[in-house]
């Protein structure tokens, strides 16, 4: 009976799909998928924030089998007769791994998920005490500050002698809250505050976000 097209290749592929060539391109696709974590939330972002359900709408595993197929290719270990990842594909034959990457992806992103829940929910705690309670200082969150005479200080140490004498508490309120509803506008993450240390000029009180890379001087 003749053997029915692409038989003969597929055997050939399931002879081969078996350890070393095949756990090494698994370790490998694994180990990059974490690498790229950066690259992968930035593709999340500019999806609009949507995690793919599976492998065929996933935003990175593909690529991620494409380059770690190519780093193989160079390696003396690939067995001859596999040079189309396209093909193995389509014979599922490394199926299994792509599933594992397209959930490796999906915990990534649900991570980055739930630390944005934490971040929204830290930052409108924080801008609630601001409006309800005595203006409470930004770098240690817990004491109040004091401003007197354009002098902002708190009890951990803050002492900033304002470059404008006629800053008062609402007014320093006021900067705060625009800063941090300014940043939020186009960053989901908790910006930190702190005082620059003055060596040239009056210490300042910087607001930063390490997650945008931003920063902006409140007084």
């Amino acid at each position: 009976m003749a053997e029915a097209p692409g038989s003969g290749r597929r055997a050939l592929y399931k002879a081969v799909g078996s350890p070393p060539w095949k756990e090494a391109f698994r370790q490998g696709c694994l180990e990059r998928m974490r690498n790229s974590r950066d690259r992968l939330l930035s593709r999340y972002r500019q999806a609009g924030g949507s995690v793919p359900r599976r492998a065929q709408s996933s935003l990175l595993v593909r690529e991620v089998m494409e380059e770690e197929w190519s780093a193989l290719q160079s390696v003396d270990s690939c067995p001859e007769g596999l040079s189309q990842l396209e093909e193995l594909l389509d014979l599922a034959v490394l199926e299994e791994i792509q599933q594992e990457l397209a959930e490796q992806e999906r915990c990534i992103l649900s991570e980055y998920e739930t630390s944005l829940q934490f971040d929204e929910k830290c930052l409108s705690v924080m801008l609630a005490e601001w409006e309800a309670n005595p203006l409470i200082c930004p770098v240690c969150t817990k004491s109040n500050l004091r401003v007197s005479g354009g002098v902002v200080a708190c009890p951990c140490g803050l002492y900033l002698s304002s470059h404008s004498p006629e800053l008062t508490e609402p007014k320093l309120r006021a900067c705060l809250e625009d800063s941090v509803n300014e940043h939020s506008a186009h960053c989901p993450h908790t910006p930190a505050f702190s005082v620059t240390d003055g060596t040239e000029e009056k210490p300042s009180l910087l607001m930063s976000c390490v997650a945008c890379d931003t920063w902006a001087v409140i007084v």
